[in-house]
């Protein structure tokens, strides 16, 4: 599986939403849907998946081979592939005609799959998701307005990751605060370390903007961005500065190393698993990379998970874990209502799906696994992780749109590099809101 969609499916591609009115309201007017439209049941079960990623139709199609054969038989699996980059055009365009297959990759942008969903184009499946965690549950109705719009193919917690002997060397506790955490990258750098590895450039400034969100979260709460997608508040706000602000001292004290700006995705996480610094904020799709030697030169049982510390004062908690659902698949409601052999097949995935993609991809998901499944002690640490959660946060850009998120993860390098003030990146992100 292509790495992107799992450290930025959070991030919306720049897809074309100003017809989505029209489109929503054709729609909703109706029209034939091969799927499953009318009585009489589709004669295959279709998925539409993306090119980039691979481990949704690899795990379907064992699915349809084993655990889903009898549900294959009656209706068999049918996998048709888009590009990432055009899957909300192509989603909006099928919405459109009545046509969308039966299962697919949810929308990049989330408002999307809102609006499709206020159309009756796609299914609440809550009354069908009971093998769901709870802290898949608490992603997606956030992210969907206390709907259940998607299946959580993946289920990604995100924290720090730290290397323990580095901090063991250097008389380091592992930190409980966030006072204590910038204590640590002050010994480590005055020790010569690098304390942060993290990604800046370009749209890989993820990273670095993952930091200000969960700072955020933990001063002013929960509900922080939520409130500026309501317009109670502004990024622009003094609090809301404080945050940014937080995260350029890091990066003028030189915390996240020389030149940020010129760190990818793959350099920074290089950076960590070769030793060359202490900390880096990740979510657990990096598991795959901790668990393969070939990458990891400092050995996975010499990887710790801290979740993002409080911050003094502050009204959130260390508790409030940040996830997201990654590559989540979204059910027709048309085909669904109308075809038994779907309802068959939605069903079996639910049930079946997390123990195969945990055997076979060793990917963690939202659904329930029937404990079968042998994992490394640190992905078996991270899975207890997820069991705990039972209320999660969204990235800082959740609920962002496409324009403002590409703006803020474009300048998230600038702040890492201390080139950018607080105030300054909190404008810039805000001017791009609407």
């Amino acid at each position: 599986m292509a790495r992107i969609n799992r450290r930025t499916r959070p991030a919306h591609v720049a897809a074309a939403l100003s017809a989505l009115a029209l489109v929503v309201s054709t729609a909703a007017c109706g029209g034939g849907d091969d799927s499953g439209s009318g009585t009489t049941p589709a004669k295959n079960f279709t998925f539409l998946a993306i090119n980039e990623n691979t481990t949704v139709p690899a795990t379907l199609t064992t699915l349809s081979q084993k655990e889903c054969a009898t549900q294959n038989t009656a209706q068999p699996l049918e996998i048709k592939k888009q590009a990432q980059s055009s899957l909300d055009q192509q989603l909006q365009l099928l919405a459109g005609q009545g046509a969308l297959p039966q299962t697919f990759i949810a929308a990049n942008a989330p408002s999307l799959t809102k609006q499709l969903a206020d159309s009756g184009s796609i299914l609440d499946t809550a009354p069908v998701a009971a093998g769901v965690l709870p802290a898949a549950t608490s992603t997606i109705t956030s992210l969907y307005d206390g709907r259940q719009l998607v299946l959580p193919t993946e289920l990604n917690i995100e924290g720090i990751w730290y290397n323990k002997k580095l901090l063991a060397d250097n008389g380091i506790t592992t930190p409980a605060t966030w006072e204590e955490l910038v204590a640590a990258f002050a010994e480590l750098h005055g020790a010569g370390i690098q304390p942060i590895s993290q990604a800046g450039k370009g749209g890989d400034g993820w990273g670095v903007t993952r930091w200000v969100g969960n700072y955020l979260l933990r001063q002013q709460g929960p509900d922080a961005l939520k409130k500026v997608a309501d317009g109670q508040a502004k990024l622009t706000d003094p609090q809301y500065v404080a945050a940014a602000d937080a995260i350029a001292n890091l990066g003028k004290a030189g915390y996240f190393g020389k030149s940020p700006t010129s760190i990818d995705y793959a350099t920074a996480l290089n950076t960590f698993l070769t030793g060359k610094a202490a900390f880096i904020y990740m979510g657990s799709w990096a598991l795959s990379d901790f668990n393969d030697t070939t990458k990891n030169q400092i050995g996975a049982d010499n990887i710790g998970f801290l979740k993002f510390p409080a911050v003094a004062g502050g009204a959130g908690t260390a508790d409030q874990m940040p996830a997201n659902v990654g590559t989540a698949v979204a059910v027709s409601k048309k085909a669904y209502d109308s075809d038994p052999n779907t309802q068959a097949w939605v069903k079996c995935i639910v049930e079946n799906y997390g123990t195969v993609a945990l055997r076979d991809s060793n990917q963690i998901t939202g659904f329930a696994t029937d404990g079968s499944v042998e994992v490394p002690p640190l992905t078996k640490q991270i899975q207890d992780e997820i069991g705990k959660v039972r209320t999660s946060v969204l990235w800082f850009e959740g609920y962002f749109s496409a324009k403002a998120t590409t703006v803020s993860q474009g300048n998230g390098g600038l702040l890492a590099a201390g080139q950018l003030t607080g105030e300054k990146f909190m404008q810039t992100v805000s001017g791009n809101l609407s």
